[in-house]
């Protein structure tokens, strides 16, 4: 029975990789000047610092029968520029976007907002991971736990 009206549904997953420049100073107003210091060292410097970071946003989902698609990537694309590039591409996140003004900037705390905001566009459920290469080296997944 491998016919394709009697196939089993399928699951696939889709990642779409976008990059955006930004930069950010890691500061905790819950800490002070000295403390800031020791824990984040030279990524506390009161000028900031930059990065070229490259997000993947993956989803996860049935594929659809009749188009073959867990979901159009046009459509996925266009979250992406809502979500990371307009507000982040080329900003100082901890000055220009708001909800840094009260969270660090770390690129964990990026992942979560990336996450929370593509969940707000995409159909609900869809959403399976949000994965930033800060640097080459520095590496960040986070799954909505």
């Amino acid at each position: 029975m491998a016919g394709s009206g009697s196939a089993a549904e399928r699951i696939g997953y889709i990642t779409r990789v976008q990059s955006f420049s930004a930069c950010h100073r890691l500061h905790s107003v819950h800490l002070s000047d000295e403390e800031n210091k020791r824990v984040y060292g030279k990524c506390n410097n009161p000028n900031g610092h930059g990065h070229n970071y490259k997000v993947e946003v993956t989803v996860r989902g049935k594929i659809d029968r009749l188009t073959g698609m867990v979901m159009n990537l046009t459509d996925l694309k266009r979250c992406i520029e809502d979500v990371i590039m307009t507000p982040l591409d080329h900003k100082n996140l901890d000055k220009d976007v708001p909800y840094f003004a009260s969270v660090v900037s770390t690129t964990e705390n990026v992942a979560v907002y990336i996450w929370d905001n593509m969940a707000k566009v995409l159909p609900p459920g869809l959403l399976y991971e949000i994965k930033i290469y800060e640097t080459d080296k520095n590496v960040v997944v986070y799954r909505g736990e």
